[in-house]
């Protein structure tokens, strides 16, 4: 895409996924690919750039439940205890502290679609803090609609699939039930919104393809990928 023929609004476009799904690995490549191709792009970190109250959040978190900071890895695993711990207390200070972000990242997405680049990646978007709500309810249900109707809707929302079992071998900071739960919800958002694009589980060169074939206008090579077919989904069985 030549220069001159910039559109006025940036393609905006959104990484969503479990912890350890590889929306980081992703998100670099996609970002790398796309300034070869001689184009403009802005990240849009969620927590860094939207969140509203964090360090407050960060230290309610660590003080009132005792969870342990930093990110995990394989050889450094931390026990985090935020956006897992529910009660009616924590749902109703969520529908409050959500209604913020949302407001925040309005704001901040219509900025950045208007400031003359090209995409607008955004790591993370509001998706990724309705799935910490009981999407089982009804009434989390109608309020995450509610949230859809606020935000504004990307070109590209991405959901990154992933087996909970190896996300928490990448990266291992929430117990594994709370992760089955976390992909439920997802999948469950993904029917609400009506706009989420799934992408399977599968390597990584396999998944950039997926996501690369996705994207409009990039001038980008692609190829054609026949994504696996994702795991099956669990049985019974970001801070807050």
């Amino acid at each position: 895409m030549e220069r001159s023929a910039r559109r006025r609004r940036a393609v905006l476009i959104s990484f969503s996924g479990i912890d350890g799904a590889g929306k980081s690995t992703q998100i670099e490549a996609l970002h790398r690919k796309l300034e070869e191709a001689g184009l403009e792009v802005r990240i849009v970190a969620f927590w860094d750039d939207v969140a509203c109250f964090t360090k407050m959040r960060e230290t309610a978190g660590h003080a009132i439940f005792k969870g342990e900071k930093g990110i995990g890895t394989p050889e450094a695993p931390v026990n985090r205890r935020d956006k897992n711990v529910r009660s009616r207390f924590l749902t109703a200070v969520r529908w409050g502290l959500y209604l913020a972000d949302a407001l925040s990242l309005r704001r901040v997405v219509t900025r950045a679609i208007h400031s003359g680049a090209d995409y607008v990646i955004c790591d993370r978007y509001a998706w990724d803090e309705l799935v910490n709500l009981n999407l089982r309810d009804w009434r989390a249900r109608a309020y995450a609609r509610f949230i859809l109707r606020i935000v504004p809707r990307p070109d590209i929302s991405y959901f990154l699939d992933a087996d909970p079992i190896q996300a928490r071998a990448r990266k291992p900071e929430y117990p594994l039930d709370f992760l089955y739960s976390c992909r439920e919800s997802y999948l469950t958002l993904a029917e609400l919104a009506g706009h989420i694009t799934i992408v399977p589980p599968g390597p990584i060169g396999e998944v950039e393809q997926e996501i690369l074939r996705q994207i409009p206008g990039s001038g980008v090579r692609r190829s054609p990928v026949h994504a696996p077919h994702s795991p099956p989904r669990a049985g019974a069985g970001t801070a807050a």
